[in-house]
């Protein structure tokens, strides 16, 4: 019966004392509920992981999902910033409690500001900063901020509009588990990481070897800030013919494993490769440290967010980014 419920949340009462003996001798735990091996089982508790002996259950039953809850501003603002490392900007300066984030144009991710803190300085200054740093490496202005958080709310106050397109994501995140052998991934995206991707494989240098990589051109060093050793590997999957049909990056950022530019060809879509890569991610960041999977979906995407909902991903937060109404 415990196996058979593995990975469902279920309530498990087990005995903590002897029967008959002083005190409760009966308690429950509430969560996930994982084997630990053939004398043992981990139910994993809003609270932290609790290891029950087989022979101390019980009784046990699946319960419903536990509702959703509003992730703290400083659990959204530390999310935050392990997202920032996981997918660095090559040029970063610092104001205040913002991070300004500059890489030659390539994603907006890696070429806005974050602003998570007080930037220091009234924020129609910051804005002006973040003008003026854009203007220096040939970007466009963004500002990125968790929605209705208290700075993103004051950007908006100062005239600045919700960015076109790609405006609003969600965060999700799961637990790093692995339920078989983890990948071994090359550190760099080869020639069919690309091709998987439907892009040309840029030239050495190019500001996406930068993100993606942490590799710069020879001689050049970055200026971001993060102390996070970040760890990377590109996973590719290829069709019956050897040809690559989908390709997804993941990146090792204290005890989170950030998964991203998952994509699958058209042609090879509805078939479970998705989901495929996205278990040998999680697997792949659990070899490497990571105890937690995030990922981002733009909110226009619904049939991804249906994917990752329904297969044990739950939102954490929303961002969005910001521009000046006259981006001159």
């Amino acid at each position: 019966m415990l196996d058979e419920l593995a990975g469902r949340r279920v309530a498990l009462r087990h005995r903590i004392a002897p029967e008959g003996g002083p005190g409760p001798g009966l308690t429950d735990a509430v969560g996930e509920l994982e084997p630990d091996g053939p004398d043992a089982v981990v139910v994993h508790t809003r609270s932290g992981p609790v290891r029950v002996r087989r022979d101390a259950v019980v009784a046990v039953r699946e319960v419903p999902p536990a509702p959703a809850r509003r992730a703290s501003r400083a659990a959204v603002d530390r999310l935050e910033r392990v997202r920032a490392a996981a997918w660095p900007a090559p040029v970063v300066e610092e104001l205040g409690g913002w991070l300004l984030r500059a890489a030659g144009g390539w994603t907006r991710r890696a070429n806005s500001a974050l602003a998570l803190g007080d930037p220091g300085t009234p924020v129609e200054h910051a804005l002006e900063r973040v003008r003026e740093f854009a203007g220096r490496h040939g970007i466009a202005p963004a500002v990125q901020a968790p929605v209705d958080a208290p700075w993103s709310n004051r950007v908006a106050e100062a005239g600045w509009v919700r960015a076109e397109g790609t405006g609003t994501c969600t965060v999700l995140v799961t637990r790093a588990a692995s339920d078989g052998p983890a990948p071994w991934w090359p550190a760099t995206p080869g020639a069919d990481w690309w091709a998987a991707q439907g892009e040309p494989e840029p030239g050495p240098g190019a500001p996406a070897w930068a993100v993606l990589t942490g590799v710069l051109r020879p001689g050049e060093q970055s200026t971001a800030t993060s102390k996070d050793p970040v760890e990377v590997g590109f996973g590719t999957l290829r069709d019956t013919d050897g040809t690559p049909v989908a390709a997804v990056r993941a990146a090792v950022v204290d005890a989170h494993v950030y998964v991203s530019r998952l994509w699958v060809v058209p042609a090879a879509r509805r078939g479970g490769l998705a989901a495929r890569l996205t278990r040998q991610a999680l697997a792949w960041g659990a070899a490497h440290g990571a105890r937690h999977g995030m990922l981002d979906v733009a909110d226009d995407n619904t049939a991804a967010l249906a994917l990752y909902r329904g297969t044990g991903w739950t939102d954490h937060h929303r961002y969005h980014y910001l521009v000046p109404r006259d981006p001159a």
